[in-house]
């Protein structure tokens, strides 16, 4: 079975995303809680994910197991995203309206993940 298109799309998504945690750490890096250790690893690794998860996506084999990881990191990084809404330094400039626009979001790209199960 060939997958559809919009799988593919999901699958490139994540895996641009995950390298944009290398290409701008900085970036990621403004907004990791404080009580979060090690920052640098964690943006690290959540990029690593990100790429491995969209890769998996493609391949009839690891798409489940794929679709449950991205899920269970998409709600890891609503932590990230409640934490952006603490306060104006954890904000990153980025406007209130927005930070609480991805929150639902995050609730989307699960469903649309979930969509996928096999």
């Amino acid at each position: 079975m060939v997958a559809p298109w919009h799988l593919y799309l999901m699958a490139g998504m994540y895996v641009v995303a995950g390298l944009m945690h290398f290409i701008f750490p900085k970036a990621y890096l403004r907004i990791m809680p404080r009580y979060l250790p090690y920052h640098k690893f964690l943006v690290f690794l959540s990029g690593v994910a990100e790429i491995v998860l969209g890769i998996g996506l493609c391949f009839a084999e690891t798409r489940n197991l794929s679709i449950y990881g991205i899920i269970l990191m998409l709600i890891v990084f609503l932590l990230v995203h409640f934490y952006m809404l603490s306060g104006e330094k954890a904000s990153a400039g980025i406007p209130k309206w927005i930070l609480v626009l991805r929150i639902p979001l995050q609730f989307g790209l699960m469903y649309w993940a979930y969509f996928y199960l096999i």
